[in-house]
């Protein structure tokens, strides 16, 4: 889940101004991948120079410590490492990369979601930092020692590691370079002189075409595709590939030169760790908060007057009921037609591509459909798929996991963008406080809003990748309406039934009523209002040119959890269900919008179920109140990583005068 990348060269073959230039714009383009940390590696004759800071790389290459590193000659490779924090926290930056550990300095893309059951499985090894990367290292110098070669060490790691894992290996005592992969995320620029890996073959086109130009005949770029390594020999840059799964190697056993190199870390820009707010030491009490609260409002929402079709109450905005109680939604319905299978194979056939290079893209949340979806186009509909995510810092650490397994066992790259998250966090904040100085029902989206931009890098990624398609992976029954419907925005949606695609007359509409709301509430106005705005402009106004999954195949929430069981999927303990367990944000505005209308995303979502005719009333009722009950500990996490006061906010939303009471 982060930028990576390196250089290898032969002496001389490139000067250290145009190495250092070629560096920056790699650490520049890596930085899409991730803001929170950066580090870069520089392997000289007789030592390895590290730096690594949690600050973004724009930051780190503006540092004396990083201008100092390209005086020293001569210089032989170097890696660097643009990090999104997933397990370890940034601000140690012991868990920052290149991670450092026996000798061996290691940059990683991924997960590894098994990493805990591996520490207990080899108590020979002791555990030192909290990210998951560092198993790696602890394996790959444990094989080592027991005198296996460099490749067969790392087939020994892959073959135990789960989770996706691009890496990048020098060791202090062997003259070599190692590259591995088990999802194909990464690229390699070679010339007899000089060798340039990167996370995306995009970033390498880019080098070519800023730094190269004069030679750009000489440069070729492959894709070092899924469960393959690529091992480099620093001495003369002969370069052997072979592949992770190999049991038994056809190749000759290759031994590297003992090259004795010592190690020195610096850290140029020393972050002092702010103190934050730690509402899991209050766990407990505000359990009993928020559950004691939902008991006193259930009763009042068990006795809502509900339609006698589905489950929708009377608080839903612009419900009505006929004569037999059928509300408006029930009685407008128009089931979702599949469109023929054989129709999606006529579309794809025109860009399925036979040299094997990726032919579509799906937008992939990490979420049960996507993931669903991601398994269907590789493994029925036979395209060669590439997985991107934009992740804004909701994405709870059970998603990424859940991510990083399907790529992994699907063996398909994963593109995933990152927002300059920690920005992101502030403006959720910001807004989460301005929002309980005067609750809104109709205001709540916009602790989304900073997720909207999803559908700009969608576009730009598939510019960058020449790829014409893309499939959303939206669930046609997900509709929550109620939440325009709280604007004062009636529902409806276009022709083919896609959520962002609303008349122009209720754009303006909802338009004005954000207005009003910040005139109202002037605690909106801040720096998160240029966010709100770019993210209404990409939700509602830009190109959304893709294909609709679940237009084309049948959505069934119990074939789709069957199969994620099989790639050992991760469910929430917390709640009995697949929905919306890797969405931070979901816990929180579900509980208000139960307590403030007695309505949720569970509610509309249920119903639109039984008018689909999957599930009967009865069942659904029973669903209903199972989803809808609180998850404590998913909005505790939302509290700390958006840093407010969980307690205080809770009892402002529990005092709040709601739409129940008035029924």
């Amino acid at each position: 889940m982060c930028g990576i990348f390196g250089i290898i060269k032969k002496n001389d073959s490139i000067e250290s101004k145009q190495l250092d230039s070629i560096t920056r714009l790699l650490f520049k383009l890596s930085e899409s991948r991730g803001k929170d940390a950066s580090g870069l590696a520089v392997v000289f004759d007789k030592n390895i120079k590290i730096i690594k800071s949690p600050i973004k790389a724009s930051n780190l290459i503006k540092t004396e410590e990083y201008k100092k590193l390209f005086l020293d000659k001569p210089i032989f490779a170097l890696l660097g490492h643009s990090r999104m924090e997933t397990n370890g926290s940034f601000f140690n930056n012991n868990n920052n990369q290149p991670i450092i550990k026996n000798n061996i300095v290691t940059i990683h893309n991924g997960i590894i979601v098994n990493d805990d059951n591996l520490w207990k499985k080899n108590k020979d090894l002791k555990r030192i930092y909290n990210v998951d990367t560092e198993i790696i290292n602890s394996l790959l110098s444990k094989y080592l020692k027991k005198g296996n070669s460099v490749q067969e060490s790392i087939k020994k790691v892959y073959s135990k590691i789960e989770g996706a894992a691009s890496t990048a290996f020098i060791f202090g005592e062997l003259n070599c370079f190692l590259l591995a992969t088990n999802t194909g995320s990464l690229y390699i620029l070679e010339n007899k002189d000089l060798i340039i890996f990167a996370s995306e073959k995009y970033f390498l086109k880019k080098i070519i075409k800023i730094k190269f130009k004069q030679s750009i005949n000489n440069c070729k770029i492959t894709h070092l595709k899924p469960n393959n390594a690529y091992l480099i020999d620093l001495q003369n840059l002969n370069k052997l590939k072979f592949s992770l799964k190999q049991t038994k190697d056809n190749k000759s056993r290759t031994d590297y030169q003992v090259k004795k190199r010592k190690i020195i870390v610096s850290q140029p820009f020393k972050m002092v760790i702010p103190k934050k707010i730690d509402n899991k030491k209050d766990t407990q009490e505000i359990n009993n908060l928020i559950m004691q609260h939902y008991q006193h409002i259930k009763k009042k929402v068990d006795h809502l007057k509900r339609c006698t079709k589905c489950v929708l109450p009377e608080t839903m905005p612009f419900i009505s009921f006929n004569k037999k109680g059928v509300c408006n939604f029930c009685q407008n319905f128009q089931e979702h037609k599949l469109k023929k299978i054989n129709k999606l194979t006529k579309i794809l056939d025109q860009y399925r591509r036979k040299d094997g290079k990726p032919d579509c893209i799906v937008a992939f949340s990490g979420g049960r459909d996507s993931s669903y979806a991601l398994h269907y186009v590789k493994n029925v509909l036979k395209m060669n798929p590439v997985a991107y995510s934009y992740d804004w810092g909701m994405l709870t650490d059970l998603g990424r996991r859940n991510q990083s397994r399907m790529t992994a066992s699907l063996e398909v790259e994963h593109i995933l963008i990152s927002a300059d998250i920690q920005k992101k966090l502030s403006n959720i904040k910001k807004n989460v406080l301005a929002w309980v100085k005067r609750p809104s029902l109709g205001t709540i989206p916009l602790f989304m809003a900073g997720d909207k931009q999803y559908f700009y890098y969608a576009n730009k990624l598939m510019k960058q990748m020449d790829i014409k398609l893309l499939f959303l992976c939206e669930c046609p029954l997900e509709k929550t309406d109620f939440k325009t419907g709280f604007c004062g925005v009636p529902p409806k949606t276009d022709k083919k039934g896609r959520f962002y695609a609303i008349s122009f007359k209720n754009k303006l509409k909802m338009a004005f009523f954000y207005l009003k709301e910040f005139i109202l509430n002037p605690s909106f106005l801040n720096s998160s209002l240029i966010d709100t705005l770019s993210a209404f402009k990409s939700y509602y106004f830009i190109p959304h040119d893709y294909i609709s999954f679940y237009d084309y195949v049948k959505w069934d929430e119990k074939e789709i959890d069957k199969t994620l069981k099989e790639y050992n999927w991760e469910f929430d303990p917390e709640i009995n269900s697949s929905w919306r367990i890797g969405d931070g944000t979901a816990a929180f505005y579900n509980y208000i919008y139960y307590t403030m209308s007695g309505l949720t995303e569970n509610d509309t979502f249920r119903s639109n179920q039984i008018r689909s005719g999957d599930i009967k009333r009865a069942d659904a009722i029973k669903l209903v109140n199972d989803n809808n009950q609180p998850r404590p500990n998913s909005m505790i996490w939302y509290a700390d990583t958006i840093q407010i006061p969980i307690k205080k906010t809770i009892s402002i939303i529990n005092k709040t005068i709601n739409l129940i009471s008035k029924n």
